[in-house]
């Protein structure tokens, strides 16, 4: 995991904090009804995505949505890393404008029917 930080100019053509907004862990774990140390432990379990904002951990808030994290992500990432992906790098794929995707990102696909169609995108990038 980076503690490096994308800025909305490290993040060409997209700012993850203007389309949904940043959580706290605390207001992750208050989210999933989990305790903190869960949070923690699925960051580090790749489970959920956390990069330091203003020297503090936030994870994008459309990345749990209505309560869980979204079904798919924890493979995404999963399959982010395995390319060599860290941190900054998985969140600016997450957020790079995509017409060919619901909701025009790889992250707002994952919470519709091209879910599948970015977890394929994201496994064609490890070759």
């Amino acid at each position: 995991m980076t503690d490096s930080v994308p800025t909305e100019a490290a993040v060409p053509g997209a700012d993850p904090a203007a389309a949904a907004g940043w959580l706290t862990l605390p207001d992750v774990a208050e989210r999933l009804d989990l305790p903190i140390s869960k949070i923690h432990q699925m960051i580090r379990d790749r489970e959920l995505l956390a990069v330091r904002r203003d020297g503090v951990r936030r994870i994008p808030a459309d990345l749990v949505a209505n309560s869980i994290v979204l079904k798919h992500l924890p493979g995404v990432l999963t399959l982010l890393t395995d390319a060599g992906y860290d941190d900054e790098a998985a969140l600016r794929w997450l957020y790079e404008p995509d017409d060919t995707l619901s909701g025009g990102t790889p992250a707002a696909a994952l919470a519709g029917d091209h879910a599948r169609e970015v977890k394929r995108r994201a496994q064609a990038l490890g070759f």
